[in-house]
This record gives C-alpha cells, sequence and structure tokens, in this order.
C-alpha cells in the first residue's frame, strides 16, 4: 500500500516537474500551484504530499526496519568464536550506508532508523551479558547503521544554513531531501 501511494505520488510528481514544480518549495509555495484553478485542488496536491511523504514511507518503512531488526536479533555468538567482518563486506559497507543515508534524507525516516539503531545497540548490550557478540552479519549492519548516521551528519552539516531548504523542512530534525537539494542548487546546470 505504501509503495503504491507513492508510484502515484512520483508520477504526478514527475508530471509537475516536467511543466515547472520545484521540489524544494512546498505545494503552496510553488508559483505553478498558484496558475492552478481550481484552487481547491492545491488541497488535493498536498493531501496527496502528505500521504506519500508521511503515510506511504511509514507504511514501508515500518515494516522494512523491523525486518531488519529481526534479522539482526538473531546475528549472535559465543564469544570464543571469530568475530570480525570477511572482506567482501568491507566493500559493501558503503553502498549499504548510502542506502541507509537517503532512506533517511529521502525517505524522511530518521525517527524510525535511530529507534532501530537504538534497539539494535540495546540488543548488543543484553546479548553481552549473555556471553553473545554480533557475528559478521551483526558488525556488518552495526557498521552500516554508523556510517549512515556519520554521512548524514555530514548531509546536514554541508547543508545547515541554507535558508531556502530550512523553510521547506521546518521542524525539530532538519534532514533535507536529496531531490529538493537537486532542483534549487544544480538542476539549472543540468537543462
Amino acid at each position: 500500500m505504501g509503495t503504491s501511494l507513492h508510484l502515484v505520488t512520483d508520477t504526478i510528481t514527475r508530471r509537475l516537474v516536467l511543466i515547472g514544480y520545484q521540489l524544494h518549495l512546498s505545494v503552496r509555495d510553488n508559483p505553478i500551484m498558484e496558475e492552478l484553478r481550481p484552487p481547491a485542488l492545491i488541497d488535493a496536491f498536498e493531501l496527496l504530499c502528505f500521504f506519500d511523504d508521511t503515510i506511504g514511507h511509514l507504511m514501508w518503512c515500518v515494516p522494512f526496519f523491523l525486518v531488519l531488526f529481526l534479522f539482526f536479533s538473531g546475528c549472535f555468538h559465543h564469544r570464543t568464536q571469530e568475530d570480525k567482518m570477511p572482506p567482501a563486506a568491507w566493500m559493501l559497507l558503503l553502498p549499504s550506508a548510502a542506502y541507509y543515508w537517503f532512506l533517511m534524507a529521502e525517505g524522511q525516516t530518521f525517527i524510525l532508523f535511530i529507534f532501530t539503531f537504538f534497539a539494535m545497540t540495546a540488543t548488543v548490550m543484553h546479548q553481552r551479558r549473555r556471553g553473545l557478540v554480533p557475528d559478521a552479519n551483526g558488525l556488518f549492519m552495526l557498521y552500516s547503521f554508523s556510517a549512515a548516521l556519520l554521512l548524514l551528519l555530514f548531509w546536514v552539516s554541508c547543508l545547515w544554513s541554507d535558508g531556502v531548504l530550512r523553510k521547506k523542512h521546518s521542524g525539530l530534525i532538519y534532514i533535507p531531501q536529496p531531490r529538493a537539494v537537486y532542483t534549487l542548487h544544480t538542476q539549472h546546470t543540468h537543462t
């Protein structure tokens, strides 16, 4: 259901972008929406964006992070066994971290991500008392989540003083979406 909401909104948004919609602005602040007749359609577009950006992402990401946590909770073994990641896992660490960064930034799922990361950390502390440590899969997930947080901190610090993005992403947690950054700063160089 969340994917369906996302696909419908992406289809409509793509068409709007082709006729001048600016992703770094809110629906009401977009110049193209001022020309829309009847004006009540703006409410429909706001509702569509709400369903996509809030409800659709939650419907997709809550089960996803739950499955990740359930997988992680089975990635432990006794301390006597070797606990290091193979070289292939180190090569996949950056793409995995970039994927989680994209989920947090574009999908605005930071709260779900951080709760999952805290649950993983609590699980590690609980399992250590039982004499268990994360295996290679568990270490890979912990390192991927940690690297994703570092990427997110770098992303936010680079865009911290951007007033236009701050207006679009006004709230307690400021994480600009990559597509908004693209349309604001780089799209005009590619057209």
